[in-house]
């Protein structure tokens, strides 16, 4: 019963993931087994580029976990959009990663929660410098995410070094293109967007 009274970002991590490919164009020589843990993305413009989806499993209590989801945009916006937290009985675990990651065509890769504190907050600080904000809901899904520790390895964030943005469906590629180009200014960036 005491984990129950334990803040969320320190409960025991019971599982951390992040799809295959998350490192394509992005700068790793700081943290060289991070590139290295992800032949995917060192493919030539492996369809998942420019997304990390990381999935954080905490322990709730002995037969709970809680499940927190983050989609980054680790060339441009950062934080997209979260999912959770949500508390489910330790067996859905199994299920639940598979699902999560159904969209990508390889198995999602395990990771440690200081990677996964390392790519959505350094995400977040890089999309912030461009002038984004992260998703509404991210304040209260970081609670459970946790503060990477100080020492960090730093990830170089955008495409190749510079911010690339590739519109979704629910964004304003129009407003994306002039805070990048108020942000960034002419030729400093990229984009593919349906203006």
């Amino acid at each position: 019963m005491a984990q129950a009274h334990t803040a969320p970002d320190e409960r025991p991590v019971v599982g951390c993931w992040v799809n295959a490919g998350w490192s394509a164009g992005l700068d790793l020589a700081g943290a060289p087994d991070w590139a290295a843990a992800d032949p995917v993305g060192r493919e030539p413009d492996p369809d998942t580029g420019g997304f990390a989806q990381i999935l954080l499993a905490r322990r709730e209590r002995a037969s709970r976990v809680t499940v927190t989801g983050f989609l980054v945009d680790v060339y441009c916006l950062g934080v997209k959009n979260v999912t959770g937290p949500e508390v489910m009985g330790s067996g859905s675990l199994t299920t639940y990663v598979p699902t999560y990651y159904s969209a990508f065509d390889h198995s999602p890769l395990p990771i440690r929660a200081e990677q996964a504190q390392a790519i959505v907050h350094g995400a977040v600080a890089y999309a912030r410098g461009l002038g984004f904000e992260p998703a509404t809901d991210f304040a209260d899904a970081a609670v459970h995410l946790g503060t990477p520790p100080g020492d960090r390895l730093t990830i170089g964030f955008g495409r190749d070094g510079k911010p690339f943005y590739f519109s979704g469906p629910y964004d304003n590629p129009r407003k994306v293109v002039q805070t990048l180009e108020r942000t960034c200014g002419n030729g400093n960036y990229h984009y593919v967007a349906h203006l």
